[in-house]
């Protein structure tokens, strides 16, 4: 399988834990407004683990005009006309980690609690998987115990915390902790068990 064939199935219907339906599809160019106000619908503290000034619309606006799903894929959660939830693919194309992906998500506050992390996170990976990944990490500051449980309950595990190792936004130090999951192609999951 490939890239262009694991988006062949998008948009797709997710449906969450309380009924809710959402449409989930990769990020598009003319999404740049929506997609800006989903950042800007965050609260101010998860803002400054964010590793980019998102709630900037021009900073926005150039990961639209300059979108490469091979290597950034944003895959959005739509309920009605606005964004309420976003897990995205990171690649490497070359070079040492170029079999590890970097799965990030974030969701909006009034759409917590209903397993859209945990679905998007899902798809997120199967994506990886179908482009011939071997591996997908997360990084996380180790305040985030929420997202830490919700990777956990995925099947990542914790491959390292570093003690006050990362600065935030406000330059406050954190642990760092990286998260991983080792993907299995269909062969391997035939002969596990």
């Amino acid at each position: 399988m490939s890239l262009e064939s694991a988006l062949d199935e998008y948009p797709k219907e997710l449906k969450l834990r309380d009924g809710l339906t959402c449409e989930a599809r990769p990020l598009d160019p003319g999404d740049h407004a929506a997609f800006h106000r989903f950042f800007t619908s965050l609260n101010a503290p998860e803002l400054l683990y964010i590793k980019h000034r998102v709630t900037e619309p021009e900073v926005v606006r150039a990961w639209c005009a300059s979108l490469d799903l091979g290597r950034n894929l944003p895959l959005l959660a739509w309920s009605d006309d606005a964004i309420i939830g976003v897990c995205t693919l990171h690649q490497s194309l070359g070079g040492w980690k170029r079999h590890i992906g970097r799965v990030s998500v974030h969701v909006h506050p009034k759409f917590r609690g209903r397993g859209l992390a945990q679905a998007l996170v899902g798809e997120t990976v199967e994506i990886a998987r179908a482009c011939g990944l071997e591996k997908v990490e997360a990084e996380f500051i180790g305040t985030q115990e929420g997202a830490l449980k919700v990777f956990g309950l995925i099947g990542f595990s914790e491959l390292v915390r570093l003690p006050d190792y990362v600065k935030d936004m406000q330059a406050i130090t954190h642990d760092y902790v990286l998260m991983g999951l080792d993907l299995l192609t269909d062969d391997e999951y035939a002969g596990a068990g």
